[in-house]
């Protein structure tokens, strides 16, 4: 939990230190985009003002922060750039394991390390493999150490991490490892070949030999069974990923219809921002973003109230996951027709290549495909109608519940 000795920033004190620094992640994305170049002078940036240490206790050298807080900041900072905050989902997951830890040199270590800026990517996924029971990645024993061996791909952000987490299989366990980014052994490469979300280094891992410490080894790993807040954080980090790209899409239409001169011999006004047809799109934009975001915010809520609590109240975790999961039906079913929509503002101009509007669509059609709907939509039903589990899965290194109830 957020300790409360030291009071935690205000909104107005958080816009004051990383609006400045959004506004100047914004100005180069599409360039980024078109180059397909890596951000990693703006997540050093973001590491250099402790981004990361949003939830990390003050006394730690954080900024404790509630939930809520954290998730409009990354609302924010999608609507700059949508793969940076992607590319630290994880990170943020890995720093609430540690909130919700029994207090020791262990839980301190990591929340310093965190609050002074350091990064957690991840290595789970592995290509080929549908379930998290089936990892071909291994921890070994061999004499006092532990070796890691393995394929991984989908791990987001690691090439912008100190540290990746990684999930693999130890003698019939799934578990969960920290493994130093540089560390001898560890070949990272940026072979994501998705079309939407192309710059959140979400290409393969290869792990050979890798020397694990026994303290690095964390514990029970991702597709451990049980209820657990990380699927629905987890999921929530891409919904304000989505709410993110809804608000940037809004605004980058607004902005292009305000300048443009040019419209149709047939259109109702000799001005594309005094057409009441595109006012209309303008609009419908702007309830999508809106929307989206509130959904973020109202699901943040409750899971500040399920933190805060220790995780550990089985029918609050149930709330919490479903909460999530209806607001992702809603936010995808909004902002995907919107970033369709906004092309109608513009004609064939709007296709440009060099606008990049398009990314909109193909960076929020990539976000959704995470955790597809339809199962989310199927469980969601049947959890209603019969009472049936809904679908958690524990993020690789989350702590297995202790009498007391933290994780």
């Amino acid at each position: 939990m957020t300790s409360t000795a030291v009071p935690a920033r205000s909104d107005s004190e958080l816009d004051e230190i990383f609006a400045p620094l959004f506004e100047q992640i914004a100005a180069g994305a599409v360039d980024r985009e078109i180059d397909r170049q890596l951000p990693y002078e703006e997540v050093n940036r973001l590491r250099k003002a402790r981004f990361g240490a949003l939830r990390v206790p003050v006394e730690f050298g954080g900024y404790g922060v509630g939930v809520r807080q954290l998730f409009r900041l990354l609302i924010e900072l999608a609507a700059a750039e949508s793969n940076i905050p992607q590319a630290l989902r994880v990170h943020f997951s890995f720093v609430e394991d540690q909130l919700l830890a029994e207090p020791g040199p262990v839980r301190e270590r990591w929340l310093r390390a965190a609050g002074d800026g350091a990064l957690v990517g991840n290595a789970i996924s592995e290509p080929g493999v549908g379930a998290a029971d089936r990892y071909r990645t291994r921890l070994t024993r061999d004499g006092d150490r532990w070796l890691l061996n393995g394929v991984k791909y989908y791990s987001t952000g690691s090439l912008y991490a100190d540290h990746i987490l990684a999930a693999a299989d130890r003698d019939g366990e799934r578990i969960g490892v920290l493994v130093d980014a540089h560390a001898e052994g560890v070949r990272q490469h940026d072979d994501w070949d998705g079309f939407g979300q192309r710059l959140t280094a979400s290409g393969t891992t290869e792990f050979t030999d890798v020397v694990v410490p026994d303290d690095r080894v964390l514990g029970p790993g991702y597709g451990v069974p049980g209820p657990t807040y990380s699927t629905a954080y987890l999921q929530l980090v891409q919904l304000a990923v989505l709410a993110g790209i809804a608000q940037r899409a809004e605004r980058d239409a607004r902005e292009w219809v305000a300048q443009r001169t040019r419209t149709y011999t047939h259109a109702p006004a000799d001005l594309p921002r005094h057409d009441p047809l595109v006012q209309q799109v303008i609009g419908r934009l702007s309830a999508a973003a809106f929307t989206a975001r509130a959904s973020v915010l109202a699901v943040a809520d409750i899971l500040d109230e399920v933190l805060d609590a220790g995780a550990g109240d089985e029918k609050a975790l149930v709330a919490a996951e479903l909460a999530a999961a209806r607001a992702q039906l809603g936010i995808i079913d909004t902002v995907l027709p919107a970033t369709s929509l906004l092309f109608e503002v513009g004609g064939a101009s709007a296709t440009s290549e060099r606008l990049r509007l398009d990314r909109h669509w193909r960076n929020a059609r990539t976000v959704s495909v995470h955790n597809p709907a339809i199962y989310k939509a199927r469980a969601i039903g049947d959890h209603l109608l019969n009472g049936a589990e809904l679908p958690f899965a524990w993020s690789a290194g989350e702590r297995a519940a202790t009498a007391g109830g933290a994780r």
